[in-house]
């Protein structure tokens, strides 16, 4: 979503929508490709999610979305930073 590249389903991370305690709709991050609804795919790294966040796309894969808090923090785990 974000860089646009193609690559096996098995390096990307999945997002889909959920709802923070407070009611906030948000991308939660999704790694073991479980939870229900829609998906939508970026590779887990900085710079993919950097261009998603800057072309809003995930706004557009996942109408609704005001928070990616859950999303940058599942990245920021993997790369550790």
């Amino acid at each position: 979503m974000g860089c646009r590249r193609r690559d096996a389903q098995s390096r990307l991370l999945r997002m889909v929508r959920g709802m923070t305690a407070d009611g906030v709709i948000s991308a939660v991050a999704d790694p073991h490709h479980r939870l229900s609804g829609r998906g939508a795919w970026l590779h887990p790294t900085r710079e993919c999610l950097e261009l998603a966040l800057k072309r809003r796309a995930i706004g557009r894969a996942l109408p609704g979305v005001a928070d990616n808090s859950s999303v940058l923090g599942h990245i920021a785990g993997l790369t550790g930073g």
